[in-house]
């Protein structure tokens, strides 16, 4: 069995390939190569083959490829996504103009709306139509005008526009209307992207319905092109597995299934890391995590609470403003990575990104063409980073070229040393990173002195122990392979497909008839999950059903997630739900009416199924202090506090269980580095993660 992981960031494509022999031993290769921004599947496919040469296989021989991307986050981000037209209820037309009249800055006289300044429909390709549904079962009022829907999908077409949605009041309750429309425009416009809302997002709420599947249809045409190249390139390279993407909930899906929803992969590239963060804290028998995934553009913040992801509750789901009604691993991403510019703003303040040197031409020290000085430079030219084993080797960087970078645009304007000038670099990054995690912690009750912090991606141990300072955790974890455990990530996933549908029911006071109405649609939505796994070549043994409730107080604006129970639903279930649903809102608030009404508005099924997991090997046991089997040399090495030190460098692959590495040491690896400083000590566990410490704890 060979399995294959691919994580694209922005700087860097990491890959990682399990190899398990009939025997059960079992190998893991790993590899990075530079992404290749104009299309991220050139440096897929040369990272795979490059990856099997190094593990002695052909590309022939993988069974499945796991893939996580950025395609659909960085459509929205640079906004060229499709040309689309939306085909509406009469009286609807400006609902994603309206929104929910919401103002980003409430106390701002000049602020941005953006689904206003920088809509994903422009105006003149919304078109209403004449059709009406009534609640509360979907009744038809007036007749759709399939008329007017033909004429606005030739309207479409002669504007050459790529994608269309369909947006109906009132679809979650009756999509015959939205359905019929779509057949229309298919046959109108068979080369187009067409999706309806209610197979999007099938829940209550027009502005949010139709916002998701606006995004869906905006990513779409491209999402889906990228896809495609991918697996040609994959087919012309001789890889025949079968090939899964990451989704944002945490699952992977097929590519036909992405084809279609494309809007379920708008977190696929942090996702994975955060899987990934959660089977190494396991590993180090650690189940409070924050994680923190530090590339070369952007840094990605979780938590992991007692070993669960948290997902983002339906009223945070957004990207780029727009909300996004789509389950969610609550992800924070902020521009801070290895590749963000530092420079002197018009005022004369110090910065330090969000811009990024990305991959082309990336750090001044890459020699590709950068000359401004980024957060990679100033961990050169403080000697955190050697260039002989910079990517093992594999990228040659020029110290020289850090040092001029710093001196020309930082520390000459601002009369300060080369030195104090990266200095001030890592001290404004790190700041601004520690401040993202507070305000996804502390701000969320959450106290970090009870939890790891676990840093990773390529630039995650050059900065983790300095975070975990200012937090002040418990301690930090550097993984194994901390630049690909985004990538190890996709390997310890599982399918994962949720449906969804409004149903407004008040659980104290249910009826019967409202009970089976509630079984009778869990029922059609586990359905839907079955013959979605079933099509995945899931046999139903290894099919796995979970039920959520989407509950609210009667007259309450958002709702709260509530596991159900197996079985049906009954009078005495539906009290159960309304219990749980105190505990989470209690837990969310800190108190619940307990004497209130609930309501619940959305029904959830969740199918997932149990996936192969990573396995690693065990280290063997060492036991031993700062071993001078795995020493390779010492180099001067400035620290936060402004020593330069005579440091030692340990290979972490000589490193052995149980060895402990006093600091100041630099642990080095093909891809990345980790940091301990005076002060701290790094113990490898079984596996060979690092828990850094302060050398006076227990770790």
């Amino acid at each position: 069995m060979i399995r294959v992981g691919v994580d694209v960031g922005g700087t860097f494509t990491d890959l990682v390939l399990e190899r398990v022999d009939s025997v059960g031993q079992q190998k893991v290769f790993t590899h990075k190569v530079s992404s290749t921004v104009a299309d991220q599947s050139v440096g897929v496919v040369q990272g795979v083959v490059e990856l099997c040469a190094i593990a002695g296989v052909q590309p022939g021989q993988i069974d499945a490829l796991f893939h996580g991307t950025t395609v659909a986050t960085n459509i929205v981000i640079e906004r060229n996504g499709a040309e689309v037209g939306m085909i509406t209820s009469q009286g609807f037309r400006d609902i994603l103009h309206m929104g929910r009249h919401k103002r980003p800055h409430n106390f701002s006289l000049q602020f941005d709306v953006p689904w206003q300044s920088a809509p994903l429909i422009k105006r003149r390709n919304r078109i209403a139509v004449a059709e009406r549904l009534m609640p509360p079962d979907g009744r038809v009022d007036t007749l759709l005008d399939v008329d007017a829907v033909e004429r606005a999908a030739e309207l479409f077409a002669q504007r050459g526009l790529e994608a269309v949605v369909i947006g109906f009041l009132y679809s979650f309750v009756n999509n015959d209307h939205e359905l019929r429309a779509k057949e229309i425009v298919r046959r109108v416009m068979p080369d187009a992207f067409v999706c309806a809302s209610s197979e999007v997002v099938n829940t209550i709420r027009e502005y949010e319905r139709f916002s998701t599947a606006a995004m869906n249809a905006y990513i779409g045409p491209r999402t889906a092109r990228y896809l495609d190249n991918l697996q040609r390139r994959l087919r012309e390279a001789g890889v025949t597995a079968f090939v899964r993407i990451m989704q944002s909930n945490g699952g992977v899906t097929t590519v036909e299934q992405a084809c279609r929803n494309p809007v379920g992969l708008l977190l696929s590239g942090p996702a994975g890391g955060v899987i990934g963060g959660r089977w190494t804290g396991e590993a180090c028998q650690q189940r409070d995590i924050i994680t923190i995934d530090i590339g070369g553009t952007s840094a990605d913040i979780s938590v992991i609470r007692d070993g669960d992801l948290t997902i983002k509750n339906p009223r945070d789901t957004e990207v780029a403003h727009m909300p996004v009604l789509v389950p969610m691993i609550d992800i924070d991403a902020i521009g801070a990575g290895g590749g963000s510019i530092a420079y002197i703003d018009s005022g004369g303040a110090f910065r330090v990104g969000p811009r990024s040197a990305g991959a082309e031409p990336g750090p001044a020290c890459y020699g590709k063409g950068g000359t401004l000085p980024t957060v990679t430079d100033a961990q050169v030219v403080l000697g955190r980073l050697d260039a002989e084993h910079f990517l093992g080797g594999g990228l040659k960087i020029d110290p020289a070229l850090s040092e001029t970078a710093i001196r020309t645009h930082l520390a000459e304007p601002l009369g300060l040393s080369v030195k104090d000038a990266a200095l001030g670099v890592l001290k404004i990054i790190n700041n601004t990173m520690a401040l993202a995690i507070a305000s996804n912690s502390v701000a969320r009750g959450i106290d970090p002195r009870n939890y790891s912090l676990m840093a990773f991606g390529g630039a995650g141990p050059l900065h983790g122990v300095a975070l975990g300072e200012i937090i002040a955790v418990k301690n930090v974890i550097s993984p194994l392979h901390p630049g690909i455990t985004a990538a190890m990530g996709l390997l310890v996933t599982e399918p994962r497909y949720e449906y969804t549908q409004s149903s407004l029911t008040i659980l104290q006071s249910a009826t019967p008839e409202a009970l089976a109405g509630l079984n009778a649609a869990y029922d059609r939505l586990r359905a839907e999950a079955t013959a979605q796994l079933a099509a995945d070549g899931i046999a139903p043994e290894g099919q796995i059903f979970s039920r959520i409730a989407e509950c609210r107080y009667v007259g309450q604006g958002f709702e709260l997630r509530v596991e159900v129970p197996d079985g049906p639903i009954t009078a005495e279930t539906a009290q159960d739900i309304a219990r749980r649903f105190f505990a989470v809102h209690r837990t969310e608030y800190g108190h619940a009416f307990e004497d209130q009404a609930v309501q619940i508005v959305t029904l959830r099924v969740i199918g997932s199924s149990r996936s192969e997991t990573l396995r690693l090997p065990p280290l063997e046991k060492g036991g031993r202090r700062n071993p001078s089997e795995a020493a390779l040399y010492a180099r001067a090495t400035t620290f936060d506090d402004g020593a330069t030190i005579q440091t030692t460098r340990f290979d972490r692959m000589k490193l052995r269980a149980e060895d402990v590495v006093t600091g100041p040491a630099v642990i080095v690896q093909q891809n990345s580095t980790t940091i301990v400083p005076p002060g701290y000590q790094a113990r490898v566990m079984k596996l060979g993660d690092l828990v850094i410490d302060r050398t006076h704890q227990e770790i």
